[in-house]
């Protein structure tokens, strides 16, 4: 995820940035670099912090001067010296960065980088926000040693896979194994922030203790807060395994909350039904491997294009949306092909009658979950 490149102007090794839209990740990234610059020594003298809050047009030209003069003073007691401009704000595409005032400032650190920065001078740079159609962000890549740190896009198709593989890497620096549920529901509690999934980790470190370094599903509920995305996927779920108490308790707690009703529909039942109907047609209509996501995966895209054309695709265009499909697979094997088209018509019914009737909106979900959970072949909750 990090973009590197090598410096031209600059020696090597005399000017450095992070960068990313992941402001924990950043954070966290430059205050590391920061100590193996200064070896882990600050005496309040040799190295310069300074502070890349703007809070309008002036203070980022303010910020620039200060940046400049400390990139041009040499340390009092000599030595090597590290002048870090930290969180920077107005670096981009926002109106305290598009200022001409603004502009006129980074055009003059830019210029005073270019010129050189003086022998035994190192200049870090820290921002969360950098437009990257700006001559300054053109002379970072070519002069500085950068990193990049984005937030994973959840408007991708594949969000939750990206996260997914940051949550298992992050886990294995604690020691830490997931269960394949508790990593799924993990992933939709914790969101795609690295700081956010740092710190419930570190809770669940502490809380399995030294004893057990696997998490389970009931680890992370008890653990981590419940999110709306969860509520989502725990409905979901509940429908899946049969478990019509637990979807109706939790619908009643999201009406109870002002939840539209045709929300709850939309986002919690819809996809889930589809997806359950989806996967239950691949099994009966394809011979594709179910082992694992990517052979489940290569083996949807490997069918011919008339196949596979009625599959979900991803928004990228890169090939069939194989991922909620693959999670279905295991639930759908409790029902019927018939059984799940009977399902998908009562959907289709239930939710017209949300937008279309005065019927009571809590009785039409409730008879809907009940519906859904009659047509599972498998053991089911009361």
């Amino acid at each position: 995820m990090a973009a590197k490149a090598k410096t031209t102007p600059q020696k090597p090794g005399k000017f450095f940035a992070v960068v990313g839209s992941d402001d924990g990740l950043v954070r966290e990234k430059a205050l590391a670099l920061y100590h193996q610059l200064s070896g882990g020594i600050d005496d309040g003298f040799t190295h310069e912090t300074i502070d890349g809050i703007a809070d309008n047009s002036e203070s980022a030209f303010g910020i620039c001067s200060s940046t400049i003069q400390a990139l041009q003073t040499l340390p009092m007691f000599g030595g090597d010296k590290v002048v870090w401009l930290r969180n920077a704000n107005f670096l981009g595409d926002n109106v305290t960065g598009r200022s001409q005032r603004t502009e006129a400032g980074v055009e003059s650190l830019r210029a005073t980088l270019e010129h050189g920065i003086p022998q035994g001078v190192k200049f870090l740079l820290t921002a969360q926000g950098v437009d990257k159609r700006r001559a300054f962000w053109k002379f970072i890549e070519k002069a500085a040693d950068v990193q990049v740190y984005d937030r994973i896009d959840t408007s991708r198709d594949d969000w939750k896979e990206q996260v997914a593989s940051l949550v298992a890497t992050r886990a294995r620096e604690f020691g830490l194994i997931f269960d394949q549920d508790a990593l799924d529901i993990f992933v939709l509690q914790a969101g795609e922030q690295s700081q956010q999934i740092g710190n419930e980790l570190e809770k669940l470190d502490l809380y399995l203790g030294p004893g057990r370094r696997t998490i389970t599903e009931d680890d992370v509920n008890v653990l981590v807060p419940l999110s709306r995305a969860a509520v989502v996927f725990e409905i979901g779920k509940a429908i899946q395994t049969g478990n019509a108490a637990r979807a109706i308790q939790l619908i009643d707690q999201q009406l109870g909350a002002d939840e539209s009703a045709i929300g709850i529909m939309r986002a919690s039942i819809i996809g889930v039904v589809r997806n359950l109907y989806l996967a239950k047609l691949v099994l009966s209509t394809f011979k594709v491997p179910t082992t694992n996501y990517q052979a489940f995966a290569g083996g949807l895209n490997r069918l011919p294009e008339a196949d596979r054309s009625w599959l979900p695709q991803k928004k990228d265009g890169s090939g069939v949306n194989a991922y909620p499909i693959f999670l279905a697979l295991n639930n759908a094997a409790n029902f019927d092909l018939d059984g799940l088209q009977s399902v998908m018509e009562a959907t289709l019914k239930a939710d017209q009658a949300l937008v279309t009737t005065g019927l009571d909106h809590r009785l039409v979900l409730h008879r809907l979950i009940v519906e859904i959970v009659s047509a599972r072949n498998g053991p089911t909750s009361p």
